[in-house]
């Protein structure tokens, strides 16, 4: 094991600069590709914000009840159930039928093939209950319905909420999971919370309606237009949603140069944007964004390309985050914030010269400790340990890792890891030394042989273990999981590598010369 050949020496070193090389960036302006790349810090060393947020699944559970209105009165048909006084009350739906058409009532809605109260595996029950007061049925949502419908919508609105977020330009945030329905975001080095805030807080549920005084099938309802404070009447069918929609961008209209908001409509959008502009020529179409009328612009000809316009004496900021919200997609619920707190730089500044303090006092210590009990060879684990420390935070710059105070833990836990590897090898030669002290040669290269089981033993398992830390860990813990798993292959490398390499060179030079270690 202690002979190496020429282009393993230089493969070994040129690995080993070409991986230290990005250490330089951290501490470089440069605009190169290379050296614009460096290690994020988290929010715990370099600030930011920290939000809480709260997913309201009320809204969410009354349209999912009034989804449920026309399908269910066409099985009620279907099944020739005749009802009557047919209403939705406090997300209930409620109607009438005869006592005799209770059993068939019973018999479609608790089948498990039925398309409108689905079967609910995962729980073994309906989506939907239901309740005999005469013959007054009421329906609503079942327990395990309400809670499967509030898991899917933090499980959306955390989906939403990191594409708003990425869509700033933000860094390596952190969004998980809090409880059953609230939302942890941390927001490192971000310089505009307030505006981060008011993107998170809208829902941005866009919804295309015809503004009519006639009275439809589906109701009207009263808005004031956002722009003139008029007064409109807008019918309750909705031609188009921002599902529809596959692109949106801020630019100024070409007639008034103002801020406008272009979209693009999918297939399915284009195909139903063009039929009801074709068929309502001369009519007012109503732009409704959180409930509230954006504009109502009279349709002058019909839009079958897929693209169109949103205005609404929008400025260039507000426009811009009106098209973030389009592409990013709607909450399927309100959010709001229900705790936030700001970590300020200096504080995190002191938490990175505590952390790099820490980290020079134990690398000072073992170094020391290493010349003191091994010598000359001490020295060599030494020039490894520096070499593995160049090496791990050249992975961490190319990678572009978020660096936090656990991450920085783990860079120190991967010190005593180096030093342990170091430790092995060279107590195993210490025993080779003994059986056979004439032949230097062969002592070392049992000592190296005879230690790679173990050591490999210990750092792979450790490995494992930092892997399912980031897996299922989330922010600081997963960046302790990113500097330890990176930490232990650079210590494989620097240990059996370059340590071995540079004892190679001493012991083959002074092949009859008795070693202490």
């Amino acid at each position: 094991m202690l002979n190496f050949s020429k282009i393993k020496i230089v493969l070994i070193y040129l690995s080993f600069l070409a991986v230290s090389f990005f250490c330089f960036s951290n501490i470089s302006d440069s605009n190169n590709f290379f050296l614009k790349k460096k290690i994020n810090l988290g929010l715990d060393l370099q600030g930011g914000s920290y939000l809480l947020l709260e997913v309201d699944s009320t809204p969410l559970q009354k349209r999912q009840i009034q989804s449920k209105v026309i399908p269910l009165k066409k099985k009620l048909i279907e099944n020739n159930i005749n009802y009557k006084n047919f209403k939705i009350k406090e997300n209930i739906i409620l109607f009438e039928i005869n006592t005799d058409e209770k059993e068939r009532f019973e018999k479609f809605f608790k089948d498990k093939n039925n398309d409108i109260n689905i079967y609910l595996n995962q729980y073994r029950s309906f989506e939907l209950d239901y309740v005999f007061e005469k013959n007054l049925v009421k329906i609503f949502l079942s327990k395990n319905g309400i809670i499967k419908l509030n898991t899917s919508a933090v499980d959306q609105s955390i989906e939403i909420v990191r594409k708003r977020i990425d869509e700033t330009g933000t860094k390596e945030p952190s969004i998980i999971k809090r409880g059953s329905n609230r939302i942890l975001v941390e927001l490192p080095g971000i310089k505009d919370p307030e505006r981060i805030k008011e993107l998170l807080g809208k829902t941005a549920q866009l919804s295309f309606r015809m503004v009519t005084d006639d009275k439809t099938e589906f109701g009207n309802e009263t808005f004031i237009l956002k722009d003139t404070k008029e007064k409109i009447s807008v019918s309750k069918r909705i031609i188009l949603t921002g599902d529809n929609l596959i692109d949106a961008n801020p630019k100024y209209d070409n007639i008034n140069q103002e801020p406008i908001v272009a979209f693009t409509l999918n297939r399915l959008g284009s195909q139903r944007f063009g039929q009801a502009t074709s068929k309502n020529i001369g009519k007012r179409l109503a732009i409704i964004l959180d409930n509230e009328a954006i504009s109502a612009p009279v349709i002058r000809d019909a839009i079958t390309g897929g693209q169109g316009t949103i205005s609404g004496n929008f400025t260039f900021q507000s426009a811009t985050d009106l098209s973030l919200l389009l592409r990013s997609g709607a909450l399927p619920a309100p959010l709001s914030v229900v705790e936030e707190r700001t970590v300020g730089p200096d504080l995190g500044q002191d938490s990175i010269d505590a952390g790099v303090f820490s980290l020079i006092i134990g690398f000072v210590l073992v170094i020391i400790f290493m010349i003191i009990k091994y010598r000359l060879f001490g020295l060599i684990a030494n020039i490894s340990l520096i070499s593995n420390l160049l090496m791990l935070i050249g992975f961490l710059t190319l990678l572009e890792a978020t660096l936090t105070l656990p991450g920085i833990a783990g860079i120190i836990l991967t010190v005593g890891m180096a030093v342990d590897a170091n430790v092995l090898i060279f107590e195993r030669i210490k025993e080779e030394l003994r059986k056979n002290i004439s032949n230097n040669i062969q002592a070392f290269d049992l000592g190296f042989k005879r230690s790679v089981v173990t050591i490999l033993d210990a750092n792979i398992t450790t490995l494992i273990a930092s892997i399912i830390l980031f897996i299922f860990g989330s922010g600081p813990v997963k960046g302790f999981a990113v500097t330890l798993s990176i930490g232990l292959i650079t210590t494989l490398f620097s240990a059996y590598f370059i340590s071995r390499h540079l004892t190679s060179i001493i012991v083959l030079r002074n092949r009859e010369k008795k070693f202490f270690i």
